[in-house]
């Protein structure tokens, strides 16, 4: 008997009901609530199957997704109750419930400015597909009219709403289209349409049959009316005067205003509770311009959005025909033959005297059990026992005293196993794990006594006998004791139901705040309840109002810090009762010139700290300072973003990655040569003396300099305000990852052209060279400037390049004007000219 089941706020949920799921507050990392709709309630994974799972409490629960726009794309939507459905759905614990809400398609509400006023409603009208990544309209299946009556039928019978490209929508609601020839429905694909009676007809039914359709631009008329019009061109007799162009009326859905609200609560009651059609749990599905119409009918076809397939001579390679040889080719050998492979065992031609024969010669080549159990010298012995059997030697001629051996396709001997690892190396070797991880190539340059492909083999070895030690301790202890799964113990106890999910304030509102609270988000001071706010925020706790719109809506409006005096520890003059703060002084003017002069200078005793991009001094907060390695440097060179409050607690990014783990710990450049292992034991990577300290994760979470990716062309940030998330590194040419850098000489990393001459070098050895960095403002035509990032900049108005000069920066001559006009160094309120070019 199924059981109903309760929230910790005693409201019941069912199926299709749209509730909000989360984990707890630190796990989700501070992210909002998700908006799902439940498909089914599902027992523990390993119940037994079959109607005995009916027996057991509901642990699972698969949801049906929605998204929010701001969570597809960059864009923000000032609308906090649009969502975006998805046809994706995830199985999830159910403990992850909070709270019922309501989610409605947007033709459902006749009150839409009443409906957002109320708590807890959400609408949509477009889906997007997490695969495809694009959107479609979705419209009530009901509006669907050019399709044949049993395909329509059953459309309707089965879903509520369709989905579908936008371009495709006016040819689904327009009324039916029926082939004048043949009085059969037209499909869009295979239909022509006369320009002059406006008439539909299959392309096959033409006479002669179109192969194909006009070309954009050019239309197509039928036989009678190409005739019609021979005639009236041929008489001359009237001139007609030019139609009037009458705009096709559309059945398409209107397009809704906000109107007035409307004061019949029965009325959203009702459109809240309103019953939606479901045909295997999913309320829509994909008809659109790649949909079959005939396929809908049968009811296991495919609901999800389709694109256009890549079949054909377009998407394949045109592989040239190889040229022909004049020289008669030797045959080659027959495939699998001796000459072509190299035996490494013949065991399985035996026979089973000869087996026994092998095993009791093998017992007898070593008496250490550790050896026997060795891959590399078991291989070994099976290869040399396969070769005496061949040469038809006897067995007992094996032996294992010479460690080396001579392979078919190899001109000098080797050993058959890598020398033994000694503890240092050992020791080296698993602290290397520990800091990069699977990453071997860092993990060679640790043990530098080692090859890579000893290193390689060893890795394997060392994984293999981890997870034989966990093995031989399951044998010992036994596995993990399992918590038997709850059952009903009775008829009743399931209709009286299960208490599931986690209560709003699960881990998330703080009892007892600081003695002067302040929400992060609108400044307020009281508040009857206070929730952790996200990460990134003025204080680390938001009033009840800012916390629930958060966590529900996503809707977090941050009011600006207000600016306060630096003068701190000075006590605030209080004047006596009855005098007004801001009333004329009672003492009189001077006015000799000496009080007529000019004042002197206000000296402001803030510290200054130097920044290593610039050179130039600043007072904290603009230019910040890192805790962990003294990293000093602009916050809008580097993309900082720090809490006025704790400024003094700034951290780098790399530092920062030390405690987060977010991207590798090996901070080596992708676009620049490789650190030797001195210069990473000898200083701290990188120095933080220099701006090539300023790094931003990429998306394979390695690492960039800031200064490699602004002036890498092909390079662009996921958030150009922030610089955070380098993407587009595979998009590099190849040219630029083959050609030697003129500067330090290797063939490592990614090079940049000069802007004087033809010189190519990394931007990271231009910038220790001491090279001119800059951007210039470059015109842009008329026809691109609505795909072209428009800046004005001192005057400047155009698109900013980034530009590098071979000549040597001065601070007291600046650049040329055909080089760089505004900057001979990265200074860090001129960064923001490439920017926005990077997040175009």
């Amino acid at each position: 008997m199924p059981s109903r089941v309760f929230l910790k706020n005693g409201e019941e949920v069912k199926v299709n009901d749209h509730v909000y799921c989360s984990p707890s507050w630190s796990v989700r990392d501070g992210t909002p609530y998700s908006i799902a709709r439940i498909m089914e309630f599902l027992p523990p994974e390993d119940v037994p199957k079959g109607p005995e799972a009916d027996n057991y409490l509901y642990t699972r629960v698969r949801l049906a997704w929605y998204y929010r726009p701001g969570d597809v794309s960059d864009r923000s939507v000032a609308d906090s109750r649009l969502l975006l459905a998805a046809i994706f759905s995830e199985v999830c614990d159910i403990n992850q419930l909070r709270a019922k809400c309501h989610v409605v398609h947007r033709d459902k509400i006749s009150d839409l400015a009443g409906w957002k006023k109320r708590p807890d409603r959400f609408y949509f009208n477009r889906l997007f597909d997490p695969y495809v990544k694009k959107e479609f309209e979705i419209i009530p299946s009901t509006d669907v009219r050019n399709l044949p009556d049993h395909i329509r039928e059953t459309l309707i019978s089965r879903y509520e709403y369709v989905v579908a490209e936008k371009e495709v929508i006016p040819d689904l609601t327009d009324a039916i289209r029926l082939c004048d020839t043949c009085q059969d429905w037209c499909p869009t694909p295979d239909t022509v349409q006369c320009d002059r009676c406006k008439r539909y007809f299959h392309m096959r039914c033409v006479q002669p049959p179109l192969m194909a359709k006009p070309s954009r631009g050019y239309g197509w008329t039928c036989a009678p009316c190409s005739k019609q019009h021979e005639e009236e061109v041929d008489s001359h007799d009237v001139r007609h005067a030019t139609p009037a162009v009458v705009s096709k009326k559309s059945n398409a859905p209107a397009v809704r205003g906000r109107g007035r609200p409307r004061k019949d609560k029965s009325q959203a009651e009702r459109e809240e509770n309103m019953v939606v059609k479901h045909f295997k749990m999913w309320p829509f599905r994909y008809f659109g311009q790649h949909t079959v119409a005939e396929d809908t009918l049968d009811p296991d076809d495919l609901i999800f959005p389709r694109t256009a397939t890549r079949h054909g001579p377009k998407f394949q390679a045109n592989v040239p025909p190889a040229p022909e040889l004049d020289i008669n080719p030797p045959e080659p050998d027959e495939r699998g033959g001796d000459n072509t492979i190299e035996n490494l065992g013949i065991i399985n031609t035996l026979t089973e005297a000869e087996i026994a024969e092998v095993e009791a010669c093998k017992r007898d080549l070593t008496s250490d059990e550790k050896l026997r159990s060795s891959v590399d010298w078991l291989t070994e012995v099976i290869r040399r026992f396969s070769e005496a059997a061949l040469a038809a030697k006897p067995l007992t001629s094996v032996n294992m005293k010479n460690p080396m051996r001579l392979e078919k396709w190899k001109k000098y001997e080797t050993s058959y196993t890598d020398k033994e690892w000694t503890r240092d190396e050992i020791a080296a070797f698993e602290d290397a794990i520990m800091t990069h991880g699977a990453e071997l190539r860092a993990v060679r340059e640790e043990v530098a006594t080692r090859s890579m492909p000893e290193v390689v083999r060893f890795f394997g070895l060392w994984k293999s006998g981890k997870v034989g030690e966990e093995n031989r301790r399951l044998r010992e202890k036994g596995p993990p004791v399992k918590v038997p799964h709850r059952q009903y113990t009775s008829p009743e106890h399931a209709r009286d139901g299960q208490q599931v999910g986690l209560p709003d304030d699960e881990s998330s509102i703080i009892e007892q705040p600081s003695k002067q609270p302040c929400c992060a988000a609108c400044r307020t001071r009281e508040s009857p309840t206070w929730w952790k706010a996200p990460k990134g925020l003025a204080t680390n706790i938001m009033c009840d109002t800012c916390g629930t719109n958060w966590r529900k809506y996503a809707d977090l409006v941050v009011r600006p810090l207000r600016d306060e005096s630096i003068t701190a520890g000075k006590t605030r003059l209080e004047k006596r009762e009855g005098t007004p703060l801001a009333g004329p002084s009672a003492k009189r003017a001077r006015t000799t010139a000496s009080a007529q002069s000019t004042p002197p200078p206000v000296v402001v005793n803030v510290p200054q700290i130097r920044c290593l991009v610039c050179l130039k001094n600043g007072p904290i907060g603009k230019v910040l300072k890192c805790k962990i390695c003294q990293f000093r440097v602009h916050a809008g060179s580097c993309g900082a973003v720090a809490d006025p409050a704790a400024l003094d607690q700034w951290t780098c990014d790399l530092c920062r990655n030390q405690e987060t783990l977010e991207a590798s710990l090996n901070p080596d450049c992708l676009l620049c040569p490789r650190a030797s292992p001195e210069e990473k034991k000898t200083t701290t990577y990188p120095p933080p003396d220099s701006f090539l300290r300023a790094c931003k994760p990429t998306e394979g979470q390695g690492w960039a300099h800031v200064l490699c990716s602004v002036f890498t062309s092909e390079l662009t940030f996921t958030d150009a305000s922030r610089l955070r998330h380098v993407e587009g590194i595979s998009t590099i040419t190849r040219h630029r990852w083959v050609t030697k850098c003129s500067i330090c000489g290797k063939q490592e990393g990614s090079v940049i052209r000069c802007s004087d001459c033809n010189k190519e070098y990394h931007a990271s050895c231009a910038w220790r060279q001491g090279h001119r960095f800059g951007f210039e403002i470059q015109p842009v035509k008329s026809s691109r400037r609505d795909t072209t990032i428009i800046t004005t900049f001192k005057g400047e108005y155009g698109c900013g390049k980034s530009t590098i000069s071979a000549r040597q920066m001065k601070a007291e001559r600046p650049l040329s004007k055909s080089t760089a006009k505004h900057t001979n160094r990265l200074l860090s309120d001129k960064l923001t000219l490439y920017y926005g070019k990077l997040d175009a």
